[in-house]
């Protein structure tokens, strides 16, 4: 599967950023989209994942209420809408594969295939 993420760029604190996961056809009816972020000198960070099965959906604890994950199948996207942005946002934000179809591995930090990466940089 292919993955590839944009739409990262430069935004004030308390601004909003969409991102976009381009995927290979098909892909979103076989595998949950995370998408994960590498912040310099931080452990990596699976924020959210949403399922192939039922569309449900998983947060991390650190962007739960200010970021949500959406997919539109019938043009094999995942976006990640993030308001609310901090400084602490600031990272390269990946979409990868969850090691299962109803995004048990986010939490836990198994993924399957990756994508480049879209930088994301929250500055006054």
């Amino acid at each position: 599967v292919q993955l590839q993420a944009s739409g990262g760029g430069l935004v004030q604190p308390g601004g909003s950023l969409r991102l976009s996961c381009a995927t290979s056809r098909g892909a979103l009816d076989y595998y949950a989209i995370a998408w994960v972020r590498q912040a310099p000198g931080k452990e990596r960070e699976g924020v959210s994942c949403i399922s192939s099965t039922d569309g449900s959906t998983y947060y991390a604890g650190s962007v739960k209420g200010r970021f949500t994950i959406s997919r539109d199948n019938a043009r094999n996207t995942v976006y990640l809408q993030m308001n609310s942005l901090k400084p602490e946002d600031t990272a390269i934000y990946y979409c990868a594969t969850d090691s299962t179809r109803d995004c048990r591995g986010t939490p836990n930090g198994i993924f399957g295939s990756w994508g480049q990466g879209t930088l994301v940089t929250v500055s006054s």
